[in-house]
């Protein structure tokens, strides 16, 4: 009877466990990083040879071998990949739109300046000594200068943007590799098996999840499940054997950024660090492109204004001052000091500026860049939507192995239920076969 007893107690054990870690399971179905736990379950030793009896047959119950991790290792590392890759694209996108926005027309009117300042320099062709529309003409040219300066305002501070949002990530990055070690070090202390291998586990996989979406990282494990981590493709340590190397990032003048761990340089090709880093490069390049558009464009339209003379015979003074689109300024001049005329007669340079327009005019070279900028945010946008695509199946592989379905932990729940049950009449038959004995003697 005690042999009945004992199978019964280790039901009992085990299918109470079982129903815990269902129920466990149900609680943190919506929980982030929380991957699907199984009881694994064994048959217990009963009985065996000695040199004092031969082996007989003597159940022994169950026993329970330990808590184990619905997770695949490949489907995990190839959702980090692609998570990578995915906040790498979506982050260069966002500064790129950004970019657009600065540089369009509703924001700085840059597009809508130049085409009054042709179509004004037409009309005063027709009609010289008007004031009205030499006063239109000055400020068509006030209103490209302030264009230029609101632009250059604009991806200024998206310089400073980018660099405040890269040194909060490498902060943010920098306290996961803390957080990672702490959890290598309770990993390395933890019992085979138990929940708190499997809660630290899990926490461990959701920091790698975060690291990966960040920077481009790569693992290995010890049999512990303590992880090393090293930057992937130089391999520089950033967390094992109980030593954490933080990274680092610094800006430019022009804001470009790089990165280092431990004084040296970190090449990071993905995440979105990488994100940033690409889309603080668009800016530089965004910034000198306007300054390089804002002083060519000052120097054309100063050296055909000066090429006329005003109302009152003088030579025609510069329109506009300034080294950058940052500094271009409109000169304060006054209605009868525009440079209409030139030598060939009263409307003479006014027809000479009209016939500026072309394939290599101010208004031309906007149109242009403005549709170079257009077709690189397009290409972003391709790019990241193929990535998110992509993202989303290795993610939606992965939760395929270590998501709770409800569906089939209401069906466990049943079964061990059951089990459990069945474990109780166990004893109970015990206790009754054990009562009837003692009342037969």
């Amino acid at each position: 009877m005690s042999d009945l007893l004992g199978i019964g107690y280790s039901g009992l054990k085990a299918y109470s466990r079982a129903l815990a870690t269902v129920g466990d399971n149900i609680a943190n179905a919506q929980t982030p990083g929380y991957a699907r736990r199984r009881l694994e379950m064994m048959e217990a030793v009963g009985g065996g040879n000695s040199i004092f009896y031969r082996g007989n047959t003597n159940p022994g119950g169950v026993d329970i071998r330990g808590i184990d991790r619905s997770v695949d290792q490949w489907l995990i590392e190839d959702s980090r990949i692609t998570s990578g890759d995915a906040e790498r694209s979506a982050t260069k996108l966002s500064w790129l739109d950004k970019v657009e926005g600065a540089l369009s027309d509703e924001t700085n009117g840059i597009k809508t300046g130049l085409t009054r300042l042709y179509t004004t320099a037409d009309q005063l062709t027709s009609d010289p000594s008007n004031r009205t529309l030499r006063s239109q003409f000055l400020q068509s040219v006030d209103d490209i200068a302030s264009g230029f300066r609101t632009a250059a305002n604009q991806l200024d501070k998206m310089g400073e943007g980018i660099e405040g949002a890269a040194a909060s990530e490498v902060d943010q990055f920098n306290a996961d590799l803390n957080a990672l070690e702490q959890i290598n070090v309770g990993l390395r202390k933890a019992r085979p098996g138990s929940t708190n291998e499997a809660s630290l586990l899990d926490e461990r996989d959701r920091l790698l999840d975060k690291l990966s979406s960040q920077a481009g990282v790569s693992t290995s494990f010890d049999n512990n499940g303590a992880v090393t981590l090293r930057a992937a493709g130089s391999g520089d340590l950033l967390v094992g054997g109980g030593v954490v190397n933080p990274i680092s990032v610094t800006a430019a003048p022009d804001g470009r950024l790089s990165y280092s761990v431990g004084g040296s340089p970190l090449a990071i090709s993905t995440g979105s660090l990488a994100g940033l880093a690409e889309g603080a490069n668009h800016v530089a390049d965004q910034r000198v492109a306007l300054d390089t558009l804002a002083t060519d464009f000052a120097n054309q339209l100063n050296a055909a204004h000066q090429a006329g003379t005003d109302a009152n015979g003088n030579p025609g003074q510069p329109l506009l001052t300034g080294t950058s689109a940052a500094t271009l300024t409109a000169a304060a001049l006054a209605p009868d000091e525009v440079a209409v005329a030139n030598a060939s007669g009263s409307n003479g340079n006014m027809l000479a500026l009209g016939a500026m327009r072309g394939a290599n005019d101010p208004e031309a070279r906007w149109s242009g860049h403005m549709a170079s900028q257009a077709q690189t945010v397009a290409s972003a946008r391709a790019q990241d939507a193929a990535a998110a695509t992509r993202a989303d199946a290795a993610a939606a592989a992965r939760d395929g192995v270590s998501q709770v379905d409800l569906d089939t932990e209401a069906a466990e729940l049943l079964r061990f239920q059951q089990a459990y049950s069945a474990a109780a009449r166990t004893i109970q038959v015990a206790r009754e076969t054990m009562q009837t004995l003692l009342s037969s003697l």
